[in-house]
């Protein structure tokens, strides 16, 4: 989430500690906690374009490839002669999850999970529809990425994750590295939050940003290195993968700002229609999600009707659970990790009950 940034006094650095230290504390050990109560989500796969319960991939044929259309939502798939998944297409949305080369994803600070996939999420010129298979600007577009190793969303993703070595431009400018996703917040005035919100992309650029609706971007030094939860997805959809970007929550056709702004948009596809905030409208069922995927949750009560948080969905961790990265306060940036909450869409634990809906981009 974030909004109007502001300004706050700055205590002595053992209160601004002690604060931290309580707060994280207490945070964690709330989050461990798992409600019996409540039946858990279970999921019955991802399409990894794999028949196979270790995710290996079979040898394909080099024969004629078939479409069907599949609904729920409405999309087309792409398959091989032998019938294995080759790509996806969601009607209204630029995300594409293309099979390919197997990679493993961990971070190992912060989780023992790992996400082995042959998914490759990439972004689209266009909004696929039915029948673009047939326009010339897909089959340009396919036939470029058809297998390509070059980076895709998953891998710009865990380029921020901590530990991840920067990288520099032409010019010499840092645009992915290890982030944070906030500075402390020193005063403990907001219940408790460890680090203050509202860091965007180009606070961890470091460099002002022009938004199409003439807006600037001023970046804040405070912010240097840091993107809040909104931000680090608007830094991989948007400045990374050049999907257009809006200067706030209601300035045009684009990725809005904050978490609320993105799933409340009529961008993309709604794959988990937002029903509301309690938790009586979380999802009754996750099997439609997919690689690439936004998910929205309701963590904070004192954001009301608001939804407060915004992740990527990345697949099936080697023990079959649905996990998603973020940027979050307890971890200082983006993760996958299991402080302040294990990273499962699946089960009942503290991300899996707050979840309210998802979209494909």
């Amino acid at each position: 989430m974030a909004g109007k940034k502001k300004s706050r006094p700055v205590l002595s650095g053992l209160v601004v500690l002690a604060l931290v230290a309580t707060s994280g504390y207490l945070t964690v050990e709330l989050r461990k906690q798992e409600d019996k109560g409540v039946p858990a989500i279970t999921n019955v796969g991802v399409l990894d374009g794999s028949d196979r319960a270790d995710g290996a991939t079979k040898t394909r044929d080099k024969g004629p490839e078939s479409w069907s259309r599949l609904e729920n939502p409405a999309r087309s798939v792409l398959r091989g002669s032998d019938g294995q998944v080759k790509a996806v297409f969601t009607d209204g949305a630029r995300t594409a999850t293309l099979t390919g080369p197997a990679r493993t994803f961990a971070e190992p600070s912060s989780t023992s999970s790992k996400v082995s996939t042959t998914d490759w999420v990439r972004l689209m010129p266009e909004p696929w529809k039915k029948g673009a298979e047939k326009q010339k600007w897909f089959k340009d577009w396919y036939a470029e990425l058809q297998g390509s190793k070059e980076d895709d969303l998953i891998a710009v993703a865990f380029q921020y994750v901590a530990g991840a070595k920067e990288k520099k431009d032409a010019q010499g400018n840092v645009y992915a590295g290890d982030a944070n996703f906030g500075p402390l917040n020193a005063t403990g005035a907001e219940g408790g939050d460890l680090r203050l919100e509202q860091s965007d992309f180009y606070d961890y650029l470091g460099v002002q940003y022009p938004f199409r609706d003439g807006v600037i971007g001023q970046p804040e030094t405070a912010r240097a290195k840091s993107i809040d939860c909104s931000g680090y997805m608007r830094m991989v959809f948007g400045y990374r993968a050049r999907y257009p970007l809006m200067s706030s929550d209601d300035s045009g056709d684009g990725l809005p700002r904050t978490a609320n702004g993105m799933a409340r948009s009529d961008q993309g596809a709604d794959v988990l229609p937002l029903t509301g905030v309690s938790p009586k409208n979380r999802p009754t069922g996750i099997d439609q999600l997919q690689p690439g995927d936004l998910v929205f949750f309701k963590l904070d009560a004192r954001t009301g009707q608001r939804l407060d948080h915004v992740g990527m969905v990345l697949g099936y961790d080697t023990e079959g659970h649905l996990l998603f990265i973020s940027s979050r306060e307890e971890v200082n940036g983006p993760t996958i990790g299991d402080v302040g909450g294990v990273s499962r869409l699946d089960g009942n634990g503290y991300y899996a009950k707050t979840l309210r809906s998802a979209k494909r981009l």
